[in-house]
């Protein structure tokens, strides 16, 4: 979506020696600015619950609202950039996110908190996509390995410093420290940007605005049906006609995106065999395992009665496995394949989810430490070959659209994961404000049905042939982050 192959630039700057060595900090600074965000976020659901006086299950809303805003709009990301400039676009994108954050920090109210939320990821996706786009056009291919490598780090750092440093926030200072975290961050962000971004601008084709409105609005509607945006005592009949009403826009897109020369998501890479396993496999992977963050400090605080600190050093060892797994993850690809490692892993990892569901209060800590970490490792492989499969079989020229989709479609599974999790979770847990005992009951029985769902995803896997994804083990760039 970043630009076509027709597009022609209208400027190159070149980029100083001083801007090339700061980009990559700054790029890096953004993913993890929006990386820390939600990991950070999830180790304080329950204390955030207390304060503004709602069930824990109704932050479901606060997580998947922020994933839902990405989903909307990182596909017009690269459009806008094109059209009004990278620096400005991106130090714009820094600047809603500054102000979201402490929006966010003064909430006294949950409905409140979710559209301060969706401010955020309004910023957020704005940030990371043309950050890297910036990278893209300021560095050589032969420096590009290189540099994204550097600044994919902290998506693997973050998640390891989030639990603890959001249990620390909330022991020891206070929950509204978790947003306002960001704003210092945010305010020298804004003043290096403007310094130091190179500014690249490209014609543009015409915005498919009427694409944006009917794609943005059936997944943010088929969200609330999901009850993304808190509790709701809407009649059976009423939730139906919304669903039908989200489905029937999501059709209309896909109807206008065949017609429309230049569609907001360009289709018709869903033809390619491991671009359609990829993207489709991600989806409803993580169906099953997105809602494992919210899951989790839910089961260790409110069921378990581990301290927030407690819980985030419960959860730490998953980012540790995962940055362990980058070093083998290359060989590994190459000596089984694409196609075996993803059959294989989803099955693992259904199978991780369920014995999570045999924790309870007599659970040796090592026996939790332990399998967070087989966790951890398990997941880092799954995420980082079903995001470089994405890139297997498409052209250059195909790249950038393949990027757009395959994020927009990972952050609607987050959103959608948190959602089903949160949804089984109140399905065995008819009270928000449940004892301790009948947490755990029922978060364990939301952790079996979605372990199954994982199992079950394993079949979009098996369309992928043996060779499939042999050329990208080596020569593409991974996609950051999970």
């Amino acid at each position: 979506m970043a630009s076509t192959e027709s597009s022609k630039a209208i400027a190159s700057p070149v980029a100083s020696d001083a801007a090339k060595r700061l980009l990559p900090w700054l790029v890096a600074v953004a993913f993890f600015m929006e990386s820390l965000d939600t990991t950070i976020l999830n180790t304080a659901v329950p204390a955030i619950s207390a304060a503004l006086h709602v069930g824990p299950l109704s932050m479901k809303a606060v997580l998947a609202s922020y994933t839902l805003s990405l989903a909307v709009f990182i596909p017009i990301s690269g459009w806008v950039a094109d059209r009004f400039g990278t620096r400005r676009v991106f130090a714009a994108a820094i600047g809603l996110f500054t102000l979201g954050s402490f929006l966010c920090g003064v909430s006294s109210d949950i409905h409140v908190l979710v559209a301060c939320r969706i401010l955020q990821g309004f910023g957020g996706s704005m940030m990371v996509p043309v950050g890297r786009l910036t990278l893209v056009r300021t560095f050589a291919k032969s420096d590009l390995l290189r540099t994204m490598s550097f600044v994919s780090i902290p998506s693997l750092v973050a998640p390891m410093l989030g639990p603890i440093a959001g249990g620390l926030i909330v022991g020891y200072l206070h929950w509204r420290f978790i947003f306002f975290l960001n704003i210092p961050i945010g305010l020298i962000g804004l003043v290096l940007v403007y310094l130091h971004l190179p500014d690249y601008r490209e014609e543009t084709h015409p915005l498919d605005v009427v694409g944006l409105i009917l794609f943005g609005s059936g997944i943010a509607l088929l969200s609330y049906v999901l009850e993304v945006f808190g509790e709701h005592t809407l009649s059976a009949r009423e939730i139906s006609g919304m669903l039908v009403l989200s489905l029937s826009l999501l059709a209309g897109y896909w109807l206008h995106a065949k017609s429309f020369p230049y569609p907001l998501l360009q289709l018709s890479l869903f033809k390619i065999r491991t671009f359609r396993a990829a993207v489709s496999g991600s989806f409803f992977t993580r169906l099953g395992i997105g809602g494992v963050p919210f899951l989790l400090p839910l089961l260790y605080q409110v069921g378990l009665g581990f301290t927030p600190v407690q819980s985030g050093l419960l959860i730490m060892p998953q980012a540790l496995a995962a940055m362990s797994m980058k070093m083998i993850m290359p060989r590994l690809l190459a000596t089984i394949g694409y196609r075996w490692v993803l059959i294989s892993n989803t099955i693992i990892l259904g199978l991780l989810l369920l014995l999570f569901a045999t924790i309870g209060l007599h659970t040796s800590v090592w026996v939790i430490l332990l399998q967070a970490f087989f966790y951890g490792a398990f997941t880092s492989l799954q995420y980082t070959s079903m995001n470089t499969l994405v890139y297997a079989d498409t052209t250059d020229q195909q790249t950038s659209a393949a990027s757009s989709i395959a994020s927009t479609m990972q952050q609607m599974s987050i959103s959608f994961g948190v959602a089903t999790a949160g949804l089984a979770t109140t399905f065995f847990v008819p009270s928000g404000h449940a004892a301790a005992a009948d947490m755990i009951q029922g978060i364990h029985k939301a952790l079996i049905g979605l372990g199954a769902l994982t199992i079950v995803s394993t079949i979009v896997f098996r369309s992928l042939k043996p060779g499939d994804g042999d050329s990208v083990s080596h020569q593409k760039v991974f996609h950051p982050g999970g």
